[in-house]
């Protein structure tokens, strides 16, 4: 079985396999979510451990090292990723009666202690990934940087960030900066063509670029519960209530990025006649953009943004949307718009 990583990543793998035997303690790995930073450092990590490598420095993938880390089982390999990104760590928050953590805490830093301080099981050395490196909290930073400043000699540090800006000075000071690639539009249209996706020019309008982000979009409830709020929004008539009855169930988080990408385009129509996020509802944003007012626009875009704080634990989720929506439809009707959201 031979490891691959996606087509634009070619050139950074051959970079780093070149270096393999001589790579530093620590890399922090940079660039836009959704485009396989993690998957690229976890073949990373295989091919490191394993110990039949091929000529190009990649797993062999028939090793015993490459059979444990096939089994998710490698005693040399640890992942630090928050609570939320790992089943069985929700299903035990909630046992517990709590929601998952979403960043990393001081406490899962201080569980590598041992890792840390261990000798090798085999003789590829030790690996710990850090993912998202920038949802650490302050003391969790802290204590991980005391491994960064002193590590043992068999023991290597790959962080993975969407921000790397988020991180404190001393953390990417310890770190060889990796920066990773972001496919061209068209080189991306093309992966997910042959994933099968659809619509690929508009999955990755709705990502940003973000070629694995555009393939989670597969699930047709997405694009049917995105039609119909963005049906409703682009309305001549656009009614508040009716429309917040409609999409009460939806996820909130959802709707709120469906909103926060529609009045971006709206923005950017306006101020520089083209748009990013929704190329299937042109003609509609080009009408509403040219009797809106710019400035308008920006305000309540920064309220949206605001409502990022509290849209995974609203006191009211009805009210949350009502909200949103009676807020757009002031918006539409050339009101000045208000900075409070349901909470």
């Amino acid at each position: 079985m031979t490891l691959t990583v996606y087509p634009w990543q070619h050139a950074p793998w051959s970079q780093v396999m070149r270096r393999k035997a001589a790579l530093p303690h620590a890399l922090l790995f940079s660039g836009p979510e959704g485009t396989g930073k993690l998957e690229f450092v976890r073949k990373l990590a295989h091919a490191l451990a394993c110990e039949s490598a091929q000529a190009d420095g990649a797993a062999c993938g028939l090793c015993e090292s490459c059979r444990w880390f096939a089994a998710g089982m490698h005693p040399d390999y640890r992942e630090m990723l928050p609570e939320v990104m790992r089943p069985a760590a929700i299903e035990e928050a909630r046992a517990k009666g709590r929601n998952p953590k979403e960043g990393i805490v001081v406490e899962e830093v201080r569980e590598l202690a041992d890792f840390i301080n261990l000798t090798a099981h085999r003789r590829g050395g030790r690996t710990v990934v850090v993912y998202p490196a920038e949802l650490m909290n302050t003391s969790a930073a802290n204590a991980l940087l005391k491994s960064l400043e002193e590590p043992p000699a068999d023991l290597r540090f790959l962080l993975v960030a969407h921000r790397p800006s988020y991180l404190p000075a001393t953390v990417i000071s310890r770190c060889q900066h990796v920066a990773m690639p972001v496919p061209s539009a068209a080189q991306a249209e093309q992966w997910l063509r042959e994933k099968g996706v659809d619509d690929p020019r508009l999955s990755l309008a709705q990502t940003g670029n973000a070629p694995l982000a555009a393939m989670d979009l597969k699930d047709p409830e997405y694009w049917g519960q995105r039609k119909t709020l963005l049906d409703a929004m682009a309305a001549p008539r656009f009614d508040a209530l009716t429309l917040a009855e409609g999409v009460q169930s939806y996820p909130l988080a959802r709707i709120l990025g469906w909103m926060q990408r529609w009045l971006y385009d709206l923005l950017s129509v306006k101020s520089a006649g083209r748009l990013r996020y929704n190329p299937d509802y042109e003609a509609s944003l080009n009408r509403l953009g040219s009797r809106l007012q710019a400035t308008e626009l920006a305000r309540h875009l920064r309220d949206l943004v605001r409502a990022q704080e509290v849209v995974r634990h609203p006191l009211n989720q009805r009210l949350f949307v009502e909200q949103l929506l009676l807020s757009y439809g002031a918006l539409l009707r050339g009101e000045a718009s208000g900075n409070d959201h349901a909470r």
